[in-house]
């Protein structure tokens, strides 16, 4: 039973991180065998409406960053609204932006939280299309052409745009850790995207069909997941549209890093309460699988593995009087993949070109957090309103 378990727990870990993305990749490659290949997008002879809609929170030392690249977007003006919605700013966020004729403030003195700001938000859109980024996130001046180009498809209810970790040359365990996790998240969204539908999108920066909008709970913690998820379970398509790009500089340093990825935590072990239709096959389909195989095997499953898999080696180890070689050989590569956990420990406020160095500091550091995520919601004690993390210069 010890060894049936150990390999359970294995294959579960390798299908989260690596089984996963073979099989899209996998299923993308019969689809095009089929001939129902993926399509290219065809660009709108006419541009349509939109609203720039940008959820801001004591903001006042981006702020003027933003705006400057928001008047560098490539998109005409006429038809590009921009909306700022800075619910509780008390640092003079709001007086700033009011000095920008070409920029609309929505502002109450009451903080409730991003998603009753957005709530309020999109009750005074009316444009087509809307666009969610965040006050420190820099958009390509591409970036909302190429959001609402795959809306030519009736289908499609949402897009994506794609997260990128501004590179630097020499980084700390926070920034190689988060760079690297976006990469892979963008690979696994793109494979989803071609296959059928993404899963969701993130909140930096993503476009809906205003039409499809559904008020959010208030109380809603990852925002993004369920505006963009809703739309998915009304039968629209989630696109994942990487030509639409933002830039982000990393989280200071690795204690910010876990405060963000804590959150997320709860807010992951608060959508699986709240939404226990997502583990419906028969009513979402794939959506349920992309959705228990992105999401709730990383949330769940993985955190609880890892320390049970390092357990049963060295159980197994034991009652094989250390006599079995593959068994003393995992046990060898947990131990040094331990070693760079410390290592990256040692070196997590040192910057390094070594970037690989901290990968797996960084994965440990995400599975605690979910831990601490969940334990934190257990008791009560997550809140919407919450202080954001500290980004690195």
């Amino acid at each position: 039973m010890i060894k049936l378990i150990f390999w359970i727990l294995i294959i579960l870990i390798a299908y989260t991180y690596i089984g996963y993305a073979i099989l899209l990749l996998i299923l993308n490659g019969i689809k095009r065998l089929s001939g129902k290949n993926h399509r290219e997008y065809i660009a709108p002879q006419t541009l349509p409406e939109v609203t720039l809609l940008i959820a801001a929170y004591n903001e006042r030392d981006t702020v003027e960053t933003k705006v400057q690249n928001t008047r560098e977007i490539h998109y005409p003006e006429n038809k590009l609204q921009v909306v700022w919605i800075t619910d509780g700013s008390d640092d003079g966020t709001p007086d700033f932006l009011s000095q920008y004729s070409e920029i609309k403030v929505l502002h109450i003195p009451e903080r409730k939280g991003k998603t009753a700001a957005l709530n309020r938000a999109l009750k005074t859109i009316d444009t087509p299309f809307v666009i969610f980024s965040d006050a420190n996130t820099m958009l390509d001046p591409e970036a909302i052409i190429n959001l609402i180009i795959p809306f030519s498809d009736k289908k499609v209810g949402c897009v994506a745009g794609e997260k990128r970790i501004v590179k630097n040359v020499f980084e700390i365990a926070a920034g190689a850790g988060e760079g690297a996790y976006w990469k892979y998240e963008s690979i696994l969204k793109r494979l989803e995207s071609e296959f059928s539908t993404a899963l969701a999108a993130a909140g930096e920066l993503y476009a809906i069909r205003t039409e499809l909008y559904q008020p959010v709970d208030p109380d809603i913690i990852i925002d993004d997941f369920i505006i963009s998820f809703n739309i998915a379970r009304q039968g629209y398509l989630i696109k994942y549209q990487p030509k639409a790009f933002a830039l982000e500089n990393s989280s200071a340093n690795i204690r910010e890093e876990l405060k963000r990825k804590i959150r997320i935590a709860s807010g992951a072990m608060q959508t699986m309460l709240r939404y226990p239709s997502l583990f419906n096959f028969f009513r979402h389909g794939f959506l349920s699988f992309e959705f228990i195989s992105h999401k709730v095997f990383r949330w769940l499953v993985v955190p609880t593995s890892i320390p049970l898999i390092a357990f049963l080696t060295i159980v197994l180890c034991i009652q094989s009087n250390w006599q079995v070689p593959l068994y003393v050989i995992i046990l060898l590569l947990q131990a040094l993949f331990y070693f760079f956990v410390m290592l990256g420990l040692f070196f997590e406020g040192k910057a390094t070109r070594w970037k690989i160095l901290f990968l797996p500091y960084y994965l440990i550091i995400i599975n605690y957090a979910q831990y601490a995520g969940i334990i934190r919601f257990m008791r009560g004690k997550h809140n919407v309103v919450w202080e954001k993390a500290k980004r690195a210069l």
